[in-house]
C-alpha cells in the first residue's frame, strides 16, 4: 500500500478517500477478508451499499474480489448495514457492506462481517497483514443489477413480530430522509405499525449526517417541523443506517447515550458496555447491575459485551454516544421474541422509545420520557483537518500540568482532580465538569466532548475548549 494513502480501519470499518479507494484497493481488501476469515461452509458473501454515488463502483470491485475468491455474490442493493448483518446472521453468510457512513461526501469505506458478527481488531489486523499479496490484479468488473430483496424484509419482520401491532397507533412521525440508506424501510415500518408518517428532507444529492455533531441549524429544523406538521417525534438515522437520530415532541434531538438508555430501560437490560465518552448518567440512574466502559468503536462495545455474557444476565446490550443499539442476547417481552444483533443498529433504539411511551401506564408526552432520570447537560462538537502529528503533539501537552494549554484550561475551568487516557484524554475538574478530547476514528477530526451541570456553563465551556484547542493547532500547524 501507499504509505501516503489515506486507506485505513477506523472505530467501525474501512476508510478513505475516494480517490484513495481505487478498484484494486477495494479488491484487495476484500480479497484479503475472504482470504483470513473462517468460511464454514459459507457458500455466499452478502453485498450492499448506502447511496453515495461512489458506492456502486467500489460495490462491483468487491464483487469481483468475492468471485475470483470462489464464492457467490448475493447482492441487496441499498439497505441499513443492520439489515445486512442480520440477514447474513441467519443465513450463515460472510457480509461486506460498502458505506462511509457519517463521513464527508468525498470519503468512502467497507464494513465487514464474519459468520459470528462484525469483524474484531484482531480479524483487522490480519486482513491488513495479507492486503500486499493481492494488491496488481488485472479486474474486469461488471455493473450488480439484480437484487435480492429478501434481506430487506427479513430486517423489517424483526421489529414487526416483537413490537405489538400497531404499537404506534395514534402517532404522527416525521422521518428525516436526507439521503439515508433507511429512508425507504423506515417509512415502511412506522407505518406498518400504525403511526401515520410524514416525509421530511429527502435529498438526491448526498448529506453526511453526523449524529454525534448536529448544527444550529440541525436544531433549528427539528424545532420547526415538529410546530409546522404537529409531530410527535423526528425519526433518522445516519448514511448507513445505524445510528439513530431522534427529535421528541419538544423539538429537541436526543443525545445518542440517552437513545441507548430509555432503550435499555424498555428491554429490562441487565448489564450495559458502552464507551467512556457516554456521560455518567448511566451510573447515576442506578438501573442497572453492571457498567463496562470501553474505547470508542464498536469492535471494543462488542468484546465487552462477549465479557458480559460470561456471567448469568438475561438481557446484555451495548451502545455508543452516536446512539447505535447492540443487542447481545435474545430477548422475550410479553411473549414475542426479537433475536440478538451484536452491531450498531438505529431502528429497535428509536420503536423502543416509541413503545416505551406509548405504555398506558405513563401516560406522557415523548419528551417527558426522562422526568425521574439525572439531568446532565452534555454535548459534543469537532475541529475539523487536525493531522495525527498534531493531535499527538496537542496531547502531550494536554497531560504535562506546566504546559500553557493546562494552565489556560485550569484557569478557564478550574481545578484538574482527575484524568484518564483510555481513548484520548478525559478531564475531570473540581467542579463536576468533564471534558475529552480524542482523535475522530474515520476522519482527520479532533473530537471533544463536554459534560457540565447546566445548558449555559455548557456552551461556555465547550466555546472556551474550541478556542483554546484551535489556537494550539494553528500555532502547531504553523512549527509544523
Amino acid at each position: 500500500m501507499n504509505q501516503q494513502s489515506s486507506v485505513s480501519f477506523g472505530t467501525s470499518g474501512l476508510r478513505g478517500l475516494v480517490s484513495d479507494l481505487s478498484n484494486e484497493v477495494c479488491y484487495a481488501f476484500v480479497s484479503a477478508f475472504l482470504h483470513v476469515m473462517p468460511k464454514q461452509n459459507c457458500k455466499k458473501v452478502s453485498l450492499a451499499i448506502d447511496l453515495r454515488p461512489s458506492s456502486p463502483r467500489i460495490a462491483e470491485a468487491c464483487a469481483c474480489a468475492i468471485q475470483q475468491a470462489g464464492l457467490e455474490v448475493d447482492y441487496c442493493g441499498i439497505i441499513p448495514t443492520p439489515a445486512l448483518a442480520f440477514y447474513s446472521q441467519l443465513n450463515n453468510q460472510l457480509a461486506i457492506m460498502v458505506t462511509g457512513s457519517h463521513i464527508p461526501f468525498e470519503r468512502n469505506g467497507i464494513k465487514f462481517y464474519g459468520l459470528q458478527g462484525e469483524i474484531s481488531k484482531a480479524d483487522e489486523n490480519a486482513i491488513l497483514a495479507n492486503v500486499e499479496q493481492f494488491l496488481d490484479r488485472q479486474l474486469t468488473l461488471t455493473p450488480l443489477r439484480k437484487i435480492n430483496t429478501v434481506a430487506s424484509a427479513t430486517y423489517v419482520a424483526r421489529y414487526q413480530d416483537f413490537f405489538p401491532p400497531l404499537v404506534l397507533q395514534g402517532l404522527k412521525l416525521g422521518v428525516f430522509e436526507h439521503t439515508s440508506a433507511s429512508r425507504d424501510l423506515l417509512q415502511k415500518l412506522l407505518t406498518n405499525l400504525g403511526a401515520e408518517v410524514i416525509s421530511l428532507g429527502r435529498s438526491e444529492s448526498f448529506v453526511p449526517i453526523d449524529t454525534e455533531a448536529l448544527s444550529v441549524e440541525d436544531e433549528l429544523r427539528a424545532q420547526s417541523w415538529i410546530k409546522q406538521y404537529h409531530l410527535d417525534a423526528i425519526l433518522s438515522t445516519d448514511g448507513d443506517g445505524d445510528r439513530p437520530l431522534m427529535a421528541l415532541d419538544n423539538g429537541v434531538w436526543l443525545r445518542g447515550d440517552l437513545i441507548g438508555l430509555l432503550s435499555a430501560y424498555y428491554l429490562q437490560a441487565d448489564a450495559i458496555a458502552t464507551p467512556i465518552t457516554s456521560t455518567s448518567i448511566l451510573e447515576s440512574c442506578q438501573l442497572f447491575s453492571e457498567i463496562l466502559r470501553t474505547k470508542v468503536g464498536s469492535p471494543y462495545v462488542i468484546e465487552a459485551t462477549a465479557r458480559l455474557l460470561e456471567k448469568p444476565y438475561r438481557c446484555v446490550v451495548g451502545f455508543e454516544p452516536n446512539g447505535g443499539f447492540l443487542l447481545a442476547t435474545d430477548v422475550i417481552m410479553e411473549g414475542r421474541t426479537i433475536s440478538k444483533l451484536n452491531t450498531r443498529d438505529a431502528i429497535l433504539p428509536m420503536l423502543a422509545i416509541l413503545a416505551l411511551a406509548s405504555r398506558p401506564s405513563l401516560e406522557r408526552p415523548i419528551a417527558k420520557l426522562l422526568d425521574g432520570f439525572p439531568t446532565i447537560y452534555a454535548k459534543s462538537s469537532r475541529i475539523p483537518n487536525v493531522s495525527n502529528q498534531v493531535y499527538r503533539h496537542l496531547m502531550t501537552q494536554l497531560m504535562q500540568t506546566e504546559s500553557e494549554i493546562s494552565h489556560q484550561l485550569v484557569e478557564a475551568l478550574g481545578d484538574i482532580v482527575k484524568l484518564e487516557d483510555l481513548d484520548g484524554l478525559r478531564l475531570y475538574f473540581s467542579n463536576g465538569t468533564i471534558v475529552h478530547f480524542r482523535a475522530s476514528g474515520n476522519a482527520p477530526e479532533l473530537r471533544c466532548y463536554i459534560e457540565a451541570n447546566s445548558k449555559l456553563a455548557l456552551d461556555k465551556i465547550n466555546q472556551i475548549c474550541l478556542d483554546l484547542l484551535s489556537q494550539q493547532i494553528a500555532r502547531l500547524h504553523h512549527l509544523n
